[in-house]
């Protein structure tokens, strides 16, 4: 068998095909990629970006099979990683997914370049030591449809115009300390439901929107704020919520009168102002979880359901409330 044609074939093949495949990384991404590792101190997280190597390659990152252009950048969980965000991740322009979470050196402001990210459909920034507004240029990114700043210092209040965005899936301001209401115009998503709409412990004031009812979220958390009123409108027999919590607030509603919808798994009221009775209806609903205490309820808890499934510390500390699990009604 002569094999110098086969060896002639192996020379072609790794002279010609190997470079290639050695370079799929965009020489533009590369040096825009370096720039960062750069700017944040070289951290031991980003070793493997070696400029030697193909960028498609590298920890943290991933690109898109076929245009090899960078469209994911992770960076998570590196206490030894300081300093801000660079604002040359703007100027990764296929980046669909950028996220730094659990980097507590992380700080500074949210940058403005992240708004040239047209393509970008996920951010979080979350579990850092981000502070500043939450800004309103955000709204230029039309493709984001979840978006995550929890575990932050960011202050000040909650822009209007996220509303107008029209592919948003999912938003959480939460453990931030947020002030000012919640705006009217987030009852007027395009969606016109949201599945993630997570706003607790911050220092949000004022009242519910009425415009909220409009919505139909899958997950409401408005817990550890400082709202107060009528809370109703997030309730309702058509809506598909799945859990809402309102726990610690001033919220003061009578829950007697309340529509709930048939997917309602999971309701935590406790430390507000509520009054009124346990409707009948919640024997109905498949609940897995169910708080009412620190309230102003009165009357018989309805027997049914899953309600006599809950301990005492579901419906203690209420003004009137009897029946089991509690003593039983005089």
């Amino acid at each position: 068998m002569n094999i110098f044609p086969v060896f002639l074939g192996f020379l072609f093949i790794s002279t010609f095909i190997s470079p290639s495949l050695s370079k799929n990384c965009n020489p533009q991404d590369k040096k825009v990629l370096l720039k960062i590792k750069k700017a944040l101190g070289n951290p031991y997280l980003l070793a493997s970006w070696d400029p030697k190597t193909d960028c498609c390659d590298w920890y943290c990152l991933e690109c898109n099979p076929d245009t090899h252009r960078v469209i994911s950048l992770t960076l998570f969980s590196d206490d030894r990683l300081t300093g801000q965000i660079p604002a040359e991740v703007g100027d990764l322009p296929y980046l669909e997914t950028l996220l730094f979470r659990h980097l507590p050196n992380l700080n500074g402001t949210i940058p403005p370049a992240i708004a040239k990210l047209k393509n970008l459909k996920t951010l979080r920034l979350s579990w850092t030591n981000l502070s500043g507004p939450v800004p309103e240029f955000l709204a230029q990114l039309k493709n984001l449809s979840y978006l995550d700043l929890s575990f932050n210092k960011l202050s000040g209040s909650i822009p209007s115009i996220l509303s107008t965005l029209p592919n948003l899936d999912s938003l959480h301001l939460d453990r931030n300390r947020l002030t000012g209401s919640i705006p009217e115009s987030f009852g007027n998503f395009p969606s016109r439901s949201l599945y993630l709409f997570i706003l607790s412990h911050n220092q949000l004031s004022g009242t519910i929107p009425t415009s909220l009812a409009n919505m139909d979220f899958n997950t409401i958390d408005l817990s550890r704020n400082m709202l107060q009123g009528d809370a109703s409108v997030l309730f309702g027999s058509n809506k598909t919520t799945f859990s809402i919590d309102l726990s610690r607030n001033m919220f003061q509603f009578d829950l007697s009168k309340l529509q709930f919808p048939n997917s309602l798994a999971s309701l935590d009221l406790n430390h507000n102002k509520i009054m009124g009775s346990i409707p009948a209806r919640l024997t109905e609903l498949d609940l897995q979880f169910l708080n009412v205490s620190y309230n102003r309820l009165c009357g018989q808890i309805p027997v049914g359901g899953r309600l006599q499934s809950f301990d005492y510390s579901t419906y203690f500390h209420n003004r009137c409330l009897c029946g089991a699990p509690l003593e039983s009604c005089k």
